[in-house]
């Protein structure tokens, strides 16, 4: 067979709702490849449109030129194409409300997640986004979003970590840009964000976001604070938030009915999936009453059973479904979608030259600078780790003479987490040191003057304690601000 067919179905009955099984379906037309069937429900499931195709419509989808990637006037990215070759499209700014988006890409282990990541951060740097991204599969998921060695302008991205560290450190950091630029737009009378005027779009994304929300984890309830104050708050600031996430359980997300409510109205894209994850997006309303999404198998291709007779039998590899996807708040939610083929055919040995390719030269897009003395060291020297932890929040653990906390390998204490607007998190009790937020608080005691941030930082490093630097200093006025 080498033509497609295409089959209106409606449902007899007023009310009813067109279910199937893609199985059951595909063996009732005598089809061996699921995958040369697709099958689209209406919005109100009694109407579908069922295609049948000759081979894999999804098979290979080629990106022709980089340039697709960039984002178009109504704030959409090209990240593939689905079945019947029509766009698939990735909402990352609305003109029409002026507002960043939040973004939700789950995919179980082997599903193309780490590919489809690079594609929309390749897209972002290509349409002028400055991104903070932290990879906490140890920098593994996307190296070549950093290039050679992660810092400014060598790599892809404005500022990229891979420790849960240095995660807290920029979800902290974009905060404070959203908190500055709240104040500045105010003072504007301006109640929507402009692109490119005069701030450039901002995305925070969390690669392996599981890692940091987990049960467990060290930042979660922090974490799962910023998370849902930059989702609230950021949209109409120019501030978005993304998370790239293994398909398992959404509890696993933050333990937050806050946070999956706020994903509901995201762009929400779903790569091959585990079944009891499903279940639970149905129930949490992620997914429309009545929608019906096929699964997505590990692999492609006619499956024939073989005799064991069957001497000829030549056992030929299946191609993979990596990539394959439900963009399920695009305009064909219930209809598959893959992602662009990127990237080398077989491995390279470090990066890959043909995905370096599709960020595009030049630098990256970063923050703006008038945000820069609020957010700090962290930022501006794109640190990692404790280092980057110390650095944005301004009460460290360790005492003023350096010997307390075990050596700055411990997380920090509950007074440090304290100074940020997230929950703190209880502790054995102990002597309080002195922080720099009390250092900074009695310099402003002792002034009946108003003092600007330089003046405060003179007088501080003064004060015979340990010496810190600007930012730190203003993200301490900004805390006792607060």
């Amino acid at each position: 067979m080498s033509k497609i067919y295409e089959l209106t179905v409606e449902a007899v009955e007023a009310g009813d709702i067109i279910t199937y099984h893609p199985m059951r379906l595909a063996n009732a037309l005598r089809i061996k490849d699921v995958n040369r069937l697709a099958v689209e429900t209406s919005v109100m499931g009694d109407k579908a449109l069922v295609t049948i195709y000759p081979h894999d419509p999804l098979a290979r989808v080629i990106l022709a030129d980089p340039q697709m990637l960039v984002m178009d006037a109504r704030g959409r990215i090209w990240i593939g194409r689905y079945h019947n070759g029509r766009p698939s499209l990735l909402r990352l700014y609305d003109p029409a409300s002026g507002s960043a988006q939040r973004l939700l890409l789950f995919g179980t282990t082997g599903a193309g997640k780490s590919t489809a990541g690079q594609i929309i951060l390749a897209a972002m740097k290509r349409s002028g986004i400055a991104v903070l991204y932290a990879d906490l599969k140890g920098g593994q998921s996307a190296p070549e979003a950093y290039g050679q060695t992660g810092h400014g302008s060598d790599g892809n991205v404005a500022w990229r970590v891979s420790t849960q560290e240095g995660a807290m450190a920029q979800l902290r950091t974009t905060w404070l840009t959203m908190m500055d630029r709240q104040e500045r737009y105010s003072r504007m009378g301006r109640s929507k964000f402009l692109r490119d005027r005069p701030d450039p779009l901002v995305y925070q994304i969390v690669d392996e976001a599981n890692r940091l929300l987990e049960k467990g984890a060290p930042y979660r309830d922090e974490a799962t604070f910023y998370i849902k104050d930059i989702g609230r708050t950021g949209r109409s600031l120019g501030v978005g938030i993304g998370l790239f996430a293994q398909a398992g359980h959404l509890e696993e997300m933050g333990g937050s009915d806050t946070l999956r409510a706020m994903l509901k109205e995201g762009e929400v894209v779903l790569l091959r999936w585990t079944s009891s994850m499903m279940k639970q997006l149905v129930t949490d309303g992620l997914l429309p009453a009545g929608q019906v999404l096929a699964p997505i198998p590990k692999y492609a291709g006619e499956v024939d059973l073989v005799s064991q007779f069957d001497e000829e039998h030549s056992d030929v590899d299946l191609p993979g479904t990596q990539g394959i996807a439900y963009n399920v708040n695009g305009r064909y939610a219930s209809s598959k979608m893959r992602f662009w083929n990127i990237g080398s055919e077989v491995p390279t040995e470090g990066l890959d030259p043909m995905v370096l390719d599709l960020y595009g030269p030049g630098a990256p897009p970063e923050i703006e600078e008038a945000a820069w003395d609020l957010i700090g060291d962290a930022y501006c020297q794109r640190l990692d780790g404790m280092e980057a932890y110390r650095a944005v929040f301004p009460e460290p653990e360790e005492d003023e003479d350096g010997e307390g906390g075990g050596g700055g390998t411990k997380k920090a204490s509950g007074a440090s987490r304290a100074a940020s607007p997230g929950p703190a998190v209880p502790t054995q009790s102990k002597p309080r040191s002195r922080t720099l937020r009390d250092r900074v608080q009695a310099v402003l005691d002792a002034h009946d003057d108003p003092l600007d941030a330089r003046e405060v930082l003179d007088l501080v490093n003064a004060d015979g304690g340990r010496k810190v630097q600007l930012g730190s200093v203003r993200n301490a006025l900004t805390t006792l601000k607060g």
